[in-house]
């Protein structure tokens, strides 16, 4: 019988699995209809998450994209703007989902590394002319994914919420990988939370469950956000079994994604000795991006080189390569990763 191969799967934190305790915790949930809001998994899992960030109610949804977009839907109004930093998830991987739910445009801002300042927020906001979209809401993305997991420090934060609540703007937070920020810049849930106006969190990335997001914000905008939800067709049935998984990872899995931090910066150390790397952005968190030395060598050639080493990694630009590091990848397989880089650069 053919052996199947086993792959250090570095493509993305999306790829992981369930492990024995979560499958267990999924088993065992109590179950019920939530579009009826009689699931008691979900109604634990909603609570527990608005809570832990200062809120009034959240929103179980089936992925960070949808989360996303009720989110915009529920905040704006057709004929709006929303300002976003250019390489932002909601710009660049959501399909023009703002456009096709919620009719409204972007205001696309060059920040760095995927994080925007207050400045820039007051240098876009449109002025009130008949010609011109109106500028209602804000999106932030933390860890910032094609910035190579750039995060918010809380203080610039601040100064985004003062601009918003000065100029009447809702400010919403894309916080797929919020953990990570939390973790790597180390302030509490509560004091992000109480400057956002909603936040949506993932918890299959990172946090290792299956499939879920949660929409977080005050009463009257989940009461909102859950026609919309239902609009999408995003309302589930006996979804606590997937409810049970996000709970599993908030008990077991937020401080350990620190360990995916030091493994993503193991990489960056070895990259830094090779030739072939032109650059690499600074691995805050668990994604590393970095750029191929054209002259020397190309994005496929390193590709085909790593998967013929049973590694895979993901193209992110015409040079560039990103690994992102999670559970999954054990200490052992990120000393492997090191390793077939290095003798990639020896038969160069």
């Amino acid at each position: 019988m053919e052996t199947v191969k086993s792959f250090i799967d570095l493509r993305s934190d999306t790829v992981t699995h369930p492990n024995e305790g979560m499958k267990q915790a999924m088993f065992a949930a109590k179950v019920g209809d939530d579009v009826f809001g009689e699931d008691p998994s979900i109604n634990e899992l909603e609570a527990r998450c608005a809570a832990i960030f200062g809120h009034e109610a959240a929103l179980f949804c089936a992925s960070g994209t949808m989360a996303n977009q009720i989110a915009i839907k529920t905040h704006t109004q057709p004929m709006d703007e929303i300002i976003l930093d250019k390489t932002a998830h909601i710009y660049y991987y959501e399909t023009a989902g703002y456009a096709f739910h919620s009719g409204v445009s972007v205001k696309l801002v060059d920040g760095n590394r995927g994080i925007i300042t207050a400045a820039q927020v007051v240098e876009n906001i449109q002025p009130d002319f008949d010609w011109l979209p109106k500028t209602s809401l804000v999106c932030l993305e933390n860890t910032a994914n094609k910035g190579g997991g750039s995060c918010y420090e809380l203080s610039s934060i601040i100064e985004i919420k003062s601009v918003c609540d000065k100029h009447g703007l809702k400010l919403h937070m894309d916080g797929a990988r919020l953990f990570n920020a939390i973790v790597a810049k180390q302030y509490t849930t509560l004091e992000v939370g109480s400057l956002l106006d909603s936040i949506s969190l993932c918890f299959s990335k990172g946090l290792g469950a299956p499939v879920g997001s949660v929409l977080i914000g005050n009463r009257a905008f989940i009461r909102k956000a859950r026609r919309v939800r239902k609009a999408f067709g995003g309302g589930m049935r006996q979804a606590g079994f997937l409810a049970a998984a996000c709970m599993y990872a908030l008990d077991n899995n937020i401080q350990r994604l620190a360990q995916d931090h030091t493994h993503a910066q193991q990489i960056a150390d070895t990259l830094s000795k090779l030739t072939w790397v032109e650059a690499i952005l600074p691995p805050e968190t668990n994604i590393l991006i970095f750029e191929i030395k054209e002259s020397e060598t190309s994005v496929d050639e390193v590709l085909l080189f790593l998967k013929n080493n049973n590694i895979l990694a993901t193209q992110f630009g015409k040079h560039q390569i990103r690994m992102v590091t999670h559970l999954d990848v054990s200490g052992y397989s990120i000393d492997k990763v090191c390793s077939v880089l290095t003798s990639f650069q020896q038969l160069m």
